[in-house]
């Protein structure tokens, strides 16, 4: 970590050093909040198949490392790896990627080379997960695939980098063409959370220097945060239900009526924050609420 406030005079502020054989990392990216970074490790180059289900985590994978502001320290945490084993004969290693735009989330979408494309939940920096992935299958081997030494041939290839933008995820593949996705609901991903999502639009994208996003103040953006604390029970049933109802009424009402419905509904949220399990997430929302009061 490097403070370069004075560019003339960078300082060094702390280091950290991976003691679990890692080769090296590659790449790295922020969450939005900039208090996690998120690291690639390419082993052997992007050309070793270290997504075998022997293969140890350390290596070929990501790791989370937050940063503390206030004694400038680096903490590393959890490790990730894709949880579907790849074979002997696909070159799979953590690989190039960036945010996709869901509030109140840290989600990276990147290439795994013949891993394919994953989509990785890193909002818990000790309990990173997968939330969406798509898989190809191994390269055919070139040659006479009815000989078993044929069909063992290893070829190099898969998802060089995967980088979402404005609502869809594009892949470069290295040996079989150029891939678009869109994400699509499950119990991991809400259909609102994708709504807001795609609310973030770029008219330019460089992953390397990394924008941080925004969001505009709207609904999809407080049901984000509301599916959330219905997922993982951050507040009782009985409250986000009312919330629920509370937002559908207020979303059918226009001008001067709306504002005074979402005002009100915002101070019952404070309150709710009170005890709830995610209060730091409620209170979120609440303040969404009222942004969203506030619009003309």
């Amino acid at each position: 970590m490097v403070d370069i406030s004075n560019p003339e005079k960078p300082v060094r502020l702390a280091a950290i050093t991976d003691t679990n054989n890692f080769q090296g990392r590659h790449t790295a990216g922020f969450s939005n909040d900039a208090r996690k970074t998120l690291w690639t490790d390419e082993w052997g180059g992007g050309t070793g198949p270290m997504c075998q289900a022997g293969s140890i985590m350390e290596l070929g994978g990501n790791t989370i490392v937050t940063a503390s502001p206030d004694n400038k320290k680096l903490t590393q945490h959890a490790y990730f790896k894709l949880p579907a084993a790849q074979t002997a004969q696909e070159n799979c290693v953590s690989h190039n990627g960036g945010l996709i735009p869901v509030p109140g989330r840290d989600l990276y979408v990147q290439g795994w080379y013949q891993g394919g494309v994953d989509v990785m939940d890193f909002t818990d920096a000790d309990h990173p997960f997968e939330i969406a992935y798509f898989d190809r299958g191994p390269i055919d081997a070139p040659g006479d695939t009815t000989n078993a030494s044929n069909r063992a041939r290893y070829t190099i290839g898969g998802s060089w980098g995967a980088y979402y933008w404005n609502g869809y995820v594009y892949s470069s593949e290295l040996d079989r063409g150029f891939d678009i996705y869109e994400l699509t609901p499950s119990d991991q991903l809400s259909a609102n959370e994708l709504a807001a999502a795609k609310l973030v639009t770029l008219k330019e994208y460089n992953p390397q220097s990394q924008p941080k996003l925004v969001w505009p103040a709207a609904f999809p953006v407080v049901r984000s945060y509301l599916d959330q604390l219905v997922r993982n029970d951050g507040l009782a049933s009985d409250k986000t239900s009312v919330i629920a109802k509370s937002l559908d009424a207020a979303e059918k009402q226009k001008g001067a009526a709306r504002a005074a419905s979402l005002s009100k509904l915002a101070r019952q949220v404070d309150a709710d924050a009170n005890g709830a399990k995610d209060s730091a997430r409620v209170k979120t929302m609440a303040m969404e609420i009222r942004r969203l009061a506030a619009l003309k």
